[in-house]
């Protein structure tokens, strides 16, 4: 029996989705459904392609920045800054009502510029900022979801890992990308801010401020002090990477690498930097890239077959010839991504969806910058999304006694809202997304 190409493509996406439900490592299942479905369809050429396809991601010269990144990430994690950052901001901020909420959510936007790196920033942030807002009794959702919510701005404030792997998918300039993506996350933040503040406003017991007491403790030079070892050597890493990077002077791999080795003298000046810790870094690197890296080649073969079994086309035109307007049509796409954040991997949601949808934006005529970074914000949500939310279960591995689950899942609810609000804004007034990339040319 010869199956039609439409059902050969169903039974492809359905064993794919399945395997990953079940919890199987989605990069050796991306590269096995591809394996079977290639040799069965399509014969021993598509060992040819593979072989083409593997080849073509060892030598993309952008992705050798995802390494360098990490490793600048675990060397900054390791030199203490996170501490002295949100300890200078904690004083600045912590009068207010929620002030330690939006401490963490500051520190976090700080945190993610300098690094890109979520894991390291939700742990790291939730650390200091959990036991603080405890001891000042924050009500226990408002403390975890903006960790959580703060967390997520890693994979869109540069330099983004998300924006090293999106670029490349989508064949856009991952140097336009970070441009497009500074504006968008500095929003989303001061959305945040904002709702923690009038949250807290509206019932001052959700995050009561600290008391003048405390705070008279530290003098004008406690905080000067303070600010020119936390803020300042973070702010003098984040231009030596995004300016570089922006103005043209450099690509994302040679900006990463000078992250890489500003963030190491940076650790050195802090007398952090040891043999141990920079061994410690390098096999945390390489475990992240390899799990990445894995990620890519699996992906890439399964592209490979979907694409060559038809499956671009099928999709397509399943999309375009639903009876929507063209905002229906991006709205149906934003859903799919929505729903595949839930339960996949946000390395497997690009490699699936990305090369799918954005040729369809393209021939309906929208911006290919504008449309990627709105999919980059809107990937924020999979962070969130239960059941498989990594800042969730990050929280809840270093979350206080007293913390539970429900907790945390009633605590992102609000600021998975406020990511789809400004994802709203973002789509109604594009030249957001758009002012740097075209003030600079990009």
């Amino acid at each position: 029996m010869v199956l039609s190409a439409e059902l050969v493509i169903l039974l492809m996406v359905a064993v794919l989705l399945l395997l990953i439900v079940l919890g199987h490592p989605i990069g050796f299942v991306l590269g096995g459904v591809a394996t079977i479905f290639g040799l069965v369809f399509i014969g021993n050429q598509a060992m040819h392609m593979f072989y083409l396809r593997l080849v073509s991601v060892f030598q993309d010269y952008t992705l050798i920045a995802i390494p360098l990144f990490v490793f600048m990430g675990i060397i900054i994690e390791q030199a203490g800054i996170a501490e002295k950052l949100y300890e200078a901001v904690r004083i600045l901020m912590g009068r207010l009502n929620g002030g330690l909420a939006i401490t963490a959510i500051l520190t976090s936007t700080i945190f993610a510029a300098a690094t890109g790196v979520i894991g390291a920033s939700i742990v790291t942030v939730g650390i200091l900022a959990l036991p603080s807002m405890k001891k000042y009794e924050y009500n226990n959702s408002l403390s975890t979801g903006s960790i959580c919510a703060g967390g997520t701005l890693g994979i869109l404030i540069p330099p983004s890992i998300l924006i090293l792997v999106y670029g490349p998918t989508a064949a856009i300039s991952v140097g336009a990308l970070f441009a497009a993506a500074i504006i968008p996350g500095l929003l989303l933040s001061m959305m945040y801010m904002i709702y923690i503040g009038v949250r807290c406003k509206i019932d001052p017991s959700f995050g009561p401020g600290m008391s003048a007491e405390e705070l008279a403790q530290y003098t004008t030079n406690d905080k000067v002090r303070l600010f020119l070892t936390s803020v300042v050597p973070v702010a003098i890493i984040i231009l030596a990477v995004l300016g570089v990077i922006v103005v043209g002077v450099a690509a994302p791999t040679e900006a990463a690498a000078v992250g890489a080795l500003a963030a190491m003298i940076l650790a050195a000046f802090n007398k952090k930097l040891t043999l141990e810790g920079v061994k410690e870094a390098s096999l945390r690197t390489i475990k992240t890239s390899c799990m990445v890296y894995m990620v890519l080649i699996g992906a890439n073969f399964f592209t490979g077959v979907f694409m060559r079994l038809g499956g671009g086309d099928i999709v397509k035109e399943l999309v375009i010839g639903l009876p929507f307007p063209d905002w229906g049509l991006l709205l149906t796409m934003w859903f799919v991504i929505f729903i595949l954040g839930m339960f996949i991997d946000w390395i497997g949601v690009i490699m699936i969806a990305i090369p799918l949808f954005t040729p369809i934006a393209a021939e309906l005529g929208y911006d290919p910058i504008w449309f990627a970074m709105m999919n980059i914000v809107l990937l924020q949500t999979s962070f969130l999304t239960p059941p498989f939310a990594y800042s969730i279960f990050y929280v809840k591995g270093i979350a206080p006694e007293g913390i539970t689950t429900v907790d945390i899942y009633k605590g992102v609810v609000p600021f998975v809202g406020i990511q789809l609000v400004t994802l709203v804004i973002l789509g109604a007034f594009p030249q957001i997304i758009m002012f740097l990339p075209k003030a600079f040319g990009l």
